[in-house]
Parts: structure tokens; sequence; C-alpha cells
């Protein structure tokens, strides 16, 4: 039995975030290209040097990007829409970042969740053009390798069934010239590689684990008989993660040399298809044991004991022992982190540490008595410690859950009721605006910073705070916003403000994962029971809602996003998460009500990434997902107008729990995808209070006043005057200051001229 440590992927970020950096500087001017194209090398070679040095037998390539790795295979194959004049040369750096970011007048491609992770992909979309290898980009990282650091590594690559599965732009009768476009390029890319010395080419398929079709297998069968009667010298691991494999009997017959399973989210369904079917004889096994998306250490005498089952199952004459999925979503080590409490401290484990268990746990199955077993009693010791650690027995919390019951899920009035109360109070205008953060402004950062260090007293900060709030109110006065908020500026992001001020959480220095492009996240650790204990954020509201006659919204995020966007426990179910968050900000909401706020916004951008891959397995998650919204907010007086927001929202699949949350009006980022929405909205008519994203957040530019025009007119067909709501696709943290104000200015105008024609057509 042979067996290998590997992971499917690395963190591409560094330690300290410096690819974060080197991109940004780029971006700004202040860095040339050729330095920038150089930083970038010695980032990618940095981190291969450093899990070599970790003990991982076999490293990858392919793993790093510029911004995505879907944008990097549709720049690849010159997916490039033509809306950039791109003239068919190698794909630029303008040139790509513009299909990201967008550019002056022309638009980013559409962003969305990959899969129901936390990170976003930007969507390729096929144009019916010719396709070729612009710059065969994974041969350059894997010759890099080789003769940088003499590794011959594995080069990776997302796989064509997938790419064109979360690809856009072409229907049923276009997909086949899609495929017989890309497929004659994927084996290129592959001989190229070979012709170089790759042994092994791991291929991602992880849209193999959703729900599929007969006529999805006959497709995936067809793409790897073509390829491998292209490319018959080329060793393709077929690489699958975040669930189990679909239709195993006939997906693992497929002419790949090896198949990757996970065995941690999809641990039940891969034992019963090893059980049922077996493995075929001719292929190494790849067996995703570490939990790439989690931070807990691993459990030795667990896992050691699954991958025995595996390999006596399968009967495997090489496995690979790898990560569950790509290491990405992970940090990069807890080296950095010194402030922890040192029981959760010693129980986690982040990307360089899950790689040395990958090492260790193979030495374990190996020999159990390898010289290194100590790491055995360590882990089992530093998960127990925990299991017992006090935060984990709270009484109150415990109480307060017992105590729930169906009252508790129920507003006592319906919406068109709700609706009419809620306009005696409020006053506003047909097509209301509004929005929900401001930017965060260099200064924002350096004064909480300093703060933070203990540079500046707590009441130097409140009173920073509270001008800079001041000064924002002020401004959407001027620009003429109908529903204003308080900014923000004293939270670093939407759960770790929150978090701090909740019992059973904790937070990290460095522990840093992407977001999407460089936007990089820090998520707080939930470890324990949360409870509330004091108000959150009613001070600065309150303060807020004291400097105008306009309503100031009250701004939480909701219990399945705070859940979904942190590392959770893994000792209760994440339905009982969710409903300790959801009882704390019961709490809080009722603070905010009994302070005078009218209208108080529960954001659950987060809600859909959480559900499950295949749709069979919605209907439980669903349940108690949309339960812990109603249990965090059906509290409130009928007259409070209680407000969601969600993110890359397919409604079309997603209006009945999002009705189900009975929320008084949901904002939806749609900008990108705006036309898709509307065609969804005539199929699913919605009667709550809706507002759908005028302009894209996520660009730098400023959108003309004659673009929004069309888009609220475009809405109006689907939504009538009174449900409609005018706002930006999300909160405008990232942004600057300049082109804020610009686009909001653009946003009231657009909507001011509606009112107008409306006006005028009664």
């Amino acid at each position: 039995m042979k067996l290998v440590s590997t992971a499917i992927g690395y963190p591409y970020i560094g330690e300290n975030r410096e690819w974060k950096r080197c991109v940004e500087s780029y971006w700004k001017g202040e860095t040339p290209k050729e330095q920038f194209l150089s930083d970038m090398k010695t980032i990618r070679l940095n981190n291969l040097k450093r899990q070599q040095a970790l003990g991982l037998e076999f490293l990858t390539v392919g793993d790093f990007t510029f911004y995505d790795r879907m944008l990097d295979v549709a720049a690849m194959f010159g997916l490039v829409p033509s809306r950039y004049k791109w003239t068919g040369e190698e794909v630029d750096l303008p040139t790509y970042y513009a299909m990201a970011r967008g550019e002056k007048s022309v638009v980013a491609c559409e962003m969305t969740k990959w899969f129901n992770t936390n990170y976003h992909y930007i969507v390729p979309e096929y144009e019916d053009r010719p396709l070729r290898i612009t710059n065969n980009y994974i041969l350059d990282y894997f010759v890099e390798a080789k003769e940088q650091l003499g590794i011959v590594t594995k080069p990776t690559i997302i796989g064509p069934y997938t790419f064109v599965q979360l690809a856009k732009g072409y229907d049923t009768k276009s997909k086949a010239a899609f495929y017989l476009k890309l497929l004659p390029l994927y084996a290129q890319v592959f001989q190229e590689l070979v012709d170089a010395g790759a042994e092994w080419i791991q291929v991602e398929e992880p849209a193999l684990v959703l729900s599929l079709q007969q006529d999805d297998v006959k497709l995936v069968q067809e793409i790897y008989k073509q390829l491998a009667q292209e490319v018959p010298s080329a060793k393709i691991m077929l690489q699958t993660y975040f669930e189990g494999l679909s239709v195993y009997e006939q997906l693992s017959q497929l002419p790949v040399a090896g198949i990757g399973l996970d065995f941690v989210h999809g641990e039940k369904e891969n034992m019963a298809s090893l059980r049922k079917y077996g493995f075929p004889q001719n292929k190494v096994l790849g067996i995703g044991m570490v939990n790439g998306r989690d931070i807990w250490r691993a459990n030795f005498a667990e896992k050691a004991m699954i991958i025995k089952a595996v390999l006596t199952l399968s009967n495997a004459d090489e496995a690979w022992i790898q990560s569950s999925c790509s290491l990405q979503h992970v940090p990069v080590t807890t080296k950095s982190e010194k402030k922890l409490e040192t029981t959760l401290a010693n129980a986690l484990s982040f990307a360089d540490e899950k790689i040395v268990e990958l090492t260790e746990i193979k030495s374990y199955v190996l020999d159990e008595a390898w010289s290194g077993k100590h790491s055995v009693s360590k882990s089992m010791l530093a998960i127990e410690a925990l299991a017992q650690h006090e935060v984990r027995k709270n009484v109150r919390v415990k109480e307060l859950i017992s105590q729930v019951n169906p009252e508790h899920f129920k507003r006592p009035m319906d919406f068109s009721d709700r609706q009419a109360l809620q306009q005696k109070i409020l006053h506003l205008p047909d097509f209301p605006t509004t929005i929900g953060s401001f930017p965060q402004s260099n200064q924002v950062k350096r004064t909480r910073t300093a703060w933070r260090k203990k540079e500046i007293s707590d009441s130097d900060y409140a009173e920073f705070v509270k001008n800079e709030t001041a000064r924002w109110i002020r401004i959407q006065e001027e620009i003429g916003l109908d529903v204003l908020v308080h900014g923000e500026f004293e939270r670093t992001d939407m759960v770790e403000y929150f978090g701090e001020k909740l019992s059973g959480f904790a937070f990290t220095e460095k522990a840093w994962v992407v977001s999407y492009g460089s936007r990089c996240v820090k998520p707080p650790i939930i470890y324990g029971d949360v409870e509330w204990t004091t108000p959150m954020t009613v001070k600065e509201v309150k303060e807020a809602q004291r400097l105008t006659s306009k309503p100031v919204k009250g701004m939480l995020t909701g219990p399945v996003t705070i859940l979904n966007w942190s590392f959770v426990r893994d000792d209760i179910s994440r339905a009982e998460v969710a409903n300790q968050i959801a009882l704390a900000l019961r709490a809080e909401i009722k603070a905010l009500e009994n302070a005078g706020i009218a209208i108080i916004q529960v954001d659950e951008p987060a809600l859909r990434e959480g559900l499950p891959l295949r749709k069979e397995n919605w209907d439980v998650y669903l349940a108690w997902g949309v339960n812990a919204f109603k249990l965090a907010t059906s509290s409130v007086k009928n007259e409070t107008q209680i407000h969601t927001h969600m993110c890359y929202c397919e409604f079309n699949d997603f209006i009945g729990p999002i009705r189900d949350l009975d929320a008084d009006v949901i904002s939806i980022e749609t900008s990108r995808s705006h036309g898709e929405l509307i065609k969804s909205l005539k199929q699913n008519p919605y009667d709550l209070g809706i507002g759908l994203g005028v302009y894209d957040i996520h660009s730098p530019r400023v959108p003309s006043i004659e673009e929004i025009d069309v888009i609220l007119k475009d809405s109006l067909e689907v939504i009538s005057k009174e449900q409609f709501w005018v706002n930006p696709d999300c909160g405008l943290k990232t942004r600057n200051e300049e082109e804020t104000i610009a686009s909001l200015k653009n946003m009231v105008v657009a909507t001011q001229k509606l009112r107008q024609h409306q006006k005028q057509t009664v």
C-alpha cells in the first residue's frame, strides 16, 4: 500500500496578506507591472517552499490566482465578453481586472458564491465566438516550480464540466457548441503539461457532487472519454469535494487515473458507495480526510479509523491522504495568534497545521507504533479540554433555548396591515431611497486601530465615531436619501463587531481568508454558548436619530449570516447555534425598539449560501434557518418595520423562503444580473416590500443617472410602487467617499425623475 500526503490547494494570500497588498498596490498605480509580476512570483514560490518545509509530499500549482481561478480559466481560453474590446491576443492585466472589477463605462462580469462557501467567483460569459489558449498559465506555474525549486508538482485546473455549469451565456442548444470549442483547449493544456513532465494533473470537478440527471452523466462520460482519447498519456486525478460523489456507480468508472472523494462533508454517502460498488482497481483513490473548511484539530484516532475502513473497502493499491477541499477556505497558520485563550488555541488547526496533520495521519495509519504518536495524544487532550470548557456550559442560554415555543416565530399582524400602520408613522414617499453602510476611510481605520492599541482613550474614540456619524447624516440629508443609516463607523465588518459584544465568540489577529478579489475577512470563532449581555448598537443609532427628523435604521446582522460567516463549534448542531444567536439578536432588537428606532434591518446575505448543495436536502436547513430569523425579529410591534438584505440571490428558486422570513422590506443584490431577476419576478410575483439593487457596489465605477433610470423602469414592470424601495446592491463600506457620494446622488436623481414621471402619468 502506497500512501501520499497532498492538499487540493493552499491559501494564496500569504501569512500577512502579502498578496492582497501586492494586488491593491498595482490597482492604485503604485507598483509597475514588472514589479507586480515579480512580487506575485515571489509569493507563489514562497507558498510552495512553506508547504515543502511542513512535510507535504505532493505539492499543487495552479491554486494561485491574480484575482479568481474561474476568471483565470476564462482568460486562458479567451472567454472575454465583447464589451471589453479585447483584440484577441493574450489577455493583459487591464482586461483581466476590468472583467473582475469593471472599468469606467464597462461593467464587470457577474460575481456569485462558490458552491456553499463564503468565497465568490467571477462568472464566465460565453459568447458564440472562437476560443483559443491565450496563455497556458498553469504550464508556466508548473515549469516555474520545476526550474526554481526542483519540484515536480501536481498542476490543478477547474474541470470542463464544472466550468461550463458555472458559466452563463448559453442555452441548451449552444451548450454542446461550447463544449466542442472548450474540450480541445483542455486537451492542449493537458498535453503541454505532460510534455513538460507533469506526472499527474488534478482536475477539479466539484459540480459532480450536485444532483445529476442521466443527461448530465452522459455528458460527463463523453467529456472524459474525449479527453482520454486526445491525451492518453495524461494521468488525471478527478477531484470532487463539498459532498459525496453523485451517481457514483457510473462516474467512478470514468477513464481517469484517480478519483478524489470528500470523506468529511461527503463521508456518509461516499462510504455507502464504496460498500455497495467498491472502487476501480486501476485507479488511485484521493481520501479527503482533513477538513478544509473548518479550523478545528483533527481527531487522529477517528480519522485513522475512517481511512483504514476506506482502504479496506476500496482495496486501492495507492491512495492520497488529502484535505477535503482546497485549504484556501481557512487561514494560513495559528502561529500568528498570540492572544487566544490557551484551551481554544490548542484546539485550532489552520492551513499549515492541517498540512502537518495530513502527514502525521498518514504516518499513523501506516504504523501505529510511529515515533510521533505523541501528536495523537496531544490532539485528543486539546479536543477534550475544549469540550469541558465552561463557555460551553452556560445554564442561562440553555434555559432560554428550552423556553422557545411556536409563538416566538410569529408576528401578530399580516404584512398588508402592518404596512399601513408603518406608513402612518414613517410618512415615506413613493420609491423610498436608503442605504446600508458608508465608506471606512483610512482615517476611520487608523483611529480604530489606535483605539484598539490603547493609543487613544475610549472617550476620544467615541467622540471621533460620533463626529463621523454626524458628518454622514448631513451628507445623506444633502444627497436627499429618505431612510438614513448611522454609517457603521464603529464596526470592522458585519460579524466581528457583534461577536465582540456577545459571549461565546473569540477573535483572531491574523486569521484572514479571501471573500472575493482582494477582499479578505477575519471570521470570528464561535466556540461556546452565545449570550446577549448588554445593548450592542443602541447608543450609536440613537445618537444618529437625534440628529435628523428622517428615520434612521438600526442595523444588525442576522443569525444565519453570523453563523455562516464564522468558524462554528462542531459539538452541537448549527441549528442550535443559530437559535442561540437569534435569541441574542431578539434582545438587541427589543432594546432598539425601546429606544425609539422605527426601522430595524437584520441582514441575512448568507442565508442562501448555507444551503445544502443538493436541492432535496434544502428543506431541513431552510426550516431552522428561516425560523432563526423569525425568532430574532418577531417580537417587535406591528408599527416597527423590519428590513433584511440578501446577496447574490437566485430569486427564482428562493422566493418561498424569502417570503417566509416575513420581513417588511427585503433588498437584494441584483445589478450584475438584473435582467434575470426581472424575469424571475415575472414568473414568481412577490408581494412584500422589496428593493432591487440599482448599481454594483463591488465596482469602482460611478453609475450614470440613465443606467439607474433604466433599471428602475424595468423593475416597475414586476414591482408595484407601493412595494418598491431604491438602494444600491450592498453597503458601501469598501468604496471611497467620492464615488459613494457621486453614485448616491445619481441614484436619488433617477428616483426623483421616476416619481415625477409617475405623477405625470397618473
